[in-house]
């Protein structure tokens, strides 16, 4: 029976899965012709390492052996996988990177300073450091939309989102807190984006699959991502800060 793990990989070859990326790397805009060193913290199935390893230098840290035996298969052997944690970051060399990616991670973990600590050291003055979270609105709208489920809305809008999964005990901390302690270790919020703000929406998927539909909605997630009344409503925030 496949496990957890495995159906969320599967999620990543459908239209919602590749839109998120698809919108991520276009917030990004990294240059094609000017190699950076890249640390990915929590890389998952390691598609953001995979994607920008043809043209930087990139280090993978993974903690969950299962996701690394069911990563991306393009472009593995132009980055460095690693199996393990904050352990790992701590043994890499101080101010080495340009971008440190951390992505969907400090929601799971119960000490968020010490990994911001540990990632701020090892990156380079002027270097930045990308962050996604998951926004507390946008799970609240997702469950009363998508799931169709008001009662879990009410929760989260009462209790805030505080749930276990297959990957732990999920806290979604809230954009202030991580500016609060960014700012602590001479980190500046540079930019703010929404991620997801629409196309999960629907639980039609069957149009997800038509080019039009897809080319129009990423046009949207691109367009509203930078406006502030979206950005607040967004499943997820993706928070760039730079050192």
């Amino acid at each position: 029976m496949p496990s957890s793990i495995n159906n969320y990989r599967n999620l990543m070859d459908q239209p919602w899965g590749k839109m998120f990326y698809d919108v991520l790397f276009r917030q990004l805009a990294l240059p094609e012709d000017h190699p950076l060193d890249i640390l990915d913290f929590g890389a998952g199935f390691c598609v953001t390492a995979s994607h920008y390893a043809p043209f930087h230098h990139v280090i993978a840290i993974e903690p969950s052996e299962e996701m690394i035996d069911l990563k991306w298969e393009d472009h593995c052997n132009k980055y460095t996988c690693i199996h393990g944690g904050i352990e790992e970051v701590k043994k890499l060399n101080i101010a080495a990177f340009d971008l440190i990616i951390c992505h969907n991670v400090l929601e799971y973990v119960p000490d968020k300073e010490r990994i911001l600590t540990e990632l701020a050291g090892v990156l380079k003055k002027g270097g930045r450091l990308s962050i996604v979270k998951h926004n507390l609105a946008g799970r609240i709208l997702a469950s009363a939309v998508f799931s169709d489920d008001p009662q879990a809305a009410l929760g989260l809008l009462e209790d805030g989102d505080n749930e276990n999964n297959m990957f732990g005990r999920r806290d979604t901390y809230s954009t202030e807190y991580l500016v609060e302690q960014a700012g602590k270790l001479g980190l500046t919020l540079e930019e703010r984006f929404g991620l997801r703000t629409f196309f999960a929406l629907s639980s039609n998927n069957d149009i997800k699959y038509e080019k039009e539909w897809y080319d129009n909605m990423l046009a949207l997630e691109m367009k509203t991502c930078y406006l502030e009344e979206y950005k607040n409503i967004a499943f997820f925030n993706h928070l760039i800060f730079k050192k």
